[in-house]
């Protein structure tokens, strides 16, 4: 299915929008399965989106949550994706995280802590949230990475990988973990949620097949239920 692009009007409405059809997403699997399982976007769209759902009153305890990519750093660093995350759903007490790195982090990155939490959760995700870069990439999954080829590549096995950007970007110049492709493309909705006419540009060229673009490849990915969400 071709990626359904959608169109608002502000940041503002972006989030609002946002933030009303996760929640739907959210109550439509705590309804038919008692349990939602979500993977979410780290970056500064994110959490606006993130304080709104938080205000909402629902079972929390029954919603499990990991980030689409984390940085190898401590628990407790300001780079840190996953404390990012919960600081913006404080408030939405219960919810059950799943991290995708160790709370002290040793060596060079190593996917199997986060394989080893995926492997627990086997389920097809009731979401999952990406964002992108204006190189291109989404969920940390870097251009010139080394490991880039196999997190892309939707006949592997592997859930998660261990990234080395390369260049290091500027803004959290740390190596990363990252969900795989083929492990994000396991979800009932998939969103690509971006801002500006920058980011905007960089999807129609990869959308026109620029492969050099990682995103290029998500955005050839057969899904039944893709969109792009995106705002000046």
């Amino acid at each position: 299915m071709t990626w359904n692009l959608i169109r608002h009007a502000s940041a503002e409405a972006l989030v609002a929008n946002l933030a009303e059809s996760i929640a739907e997403d959210i109550d439509r699997a705590l309804t038919l399965q008692n349990r939602a399982t979500l993977v979410l976007a780290g970056g500064r769209t994110s959490p606006p989106v993130f304080r709104k759902l938080a205000a909402q009153a629902r079972e929390w305890h029954k919603v499990f949550v990991a980030p689409s990519d984390e940085r190898w750093v401590p628990v407790g660093h300001a780079d840190h994706n996953l404390g990012q995350m919960q600081a913006a759903f404080a408030g939405a007490e219960g919810i059950q995280w799943l991290p995708l790195a160790p709370e002290q982090p040793e060596g060079p990155p190593d996917a199997t802590f986060a394989e080893r939490t995926l492997a627990a959760h086997p389920e097809v995700f009731d979401l999952a949230m990406v964002g992108m870069g204006v190189d291109g990439h989404f969920a940390s999954l870097f251009p010139g990475a080394p490991t880039l080829p196999t997190a892309l590549d939707l006949h592997q096995t592997r859930t998660a990988i261990d990234i080395l950007p390369n260049p290091m970007p500027p803004a959290g110049p740390h190596p990363r973990i990252s969900l795989s492709l083929s492990r994000l493309l396991r979800s009932d909705r998939l969103l690509l949620v971006i801002t500006g006419h920058d980011k905007l540009a960089v999807v129609e060229r990869a959308r026109a097949g620029e492969w050099a673009l990682p995103v290029a490849s998500l955005l050839a990915a057969h899904h039944p239920a893709a969109e792009i969400h995106w705002s000046p």
